[in-house]
Parts: structure tokens; C-alpha cells; sequence
């Protein structure tokens, strides 16, 4: 699994992670953000690399800073 793959994946379970501690929807989250649904499950599954932009606008719904949503352990290889 190459490295951006990793990252990718690390950034859509914390996002899901904080979704979740606070009890929205997906969808609630994706319309907010104006992202069809799919493409934000997409996301929290590490299949897409989204924008500084898109990861700003989902920070936002979810309340918490964009380092925040950054914070996460680096996994080894």
C-alpha cells in the first residue's frame, strides 16, 4: 500500500471518527458540504483524495478546526 493510499485512508477514519462522536448522518455532512453523498462515503473510505477545500468544508460541519480533523497517529509501516 503506497503512502498517499495510507494517508488517505487514516484522514477518512478520522473523519468518520469525529462524524460519528457527534451523531450525524453522512448525508447530513455531504449536503452541508454540497458532496453527493457517494463521493463523501468515498472519503471516509480512504478511495479519494479530497482537497485542502473539501477537507476545510467538512472540518466545519463537524465543528472543529482543520487541524483538528488532520490530528491522527501516524501508522506504521
Amino acid at each position: 500500500m503506497t503512502d498517499k493510499k495510507k494517508l488517505q485512508i487514516a484522514i477518512g477514519k478520522r473523519i468518520k471518527e469525529l462524524r460519528e462522536s457527534k451523531n450525524i448522518q453522512q448525508q447530513d455532512v455531504a449536503a452541508a458540504c454540497n458532496i453527493e453523498k457517494s463521493n463523501f462515503s468515498r472519503i471516509e473510505a480512504g478511495n479519494t483524495n479530497p482537497t485542502i477545500y473539501t477537507l476545510s468544508k467538512i472540518a466545519s460541519r463537524l465543528s472543529v478546526s482543520l487541524s483538528e480533523l488532520l490530528y491522527f497517529e501516524k501508522t506504521k509501516k
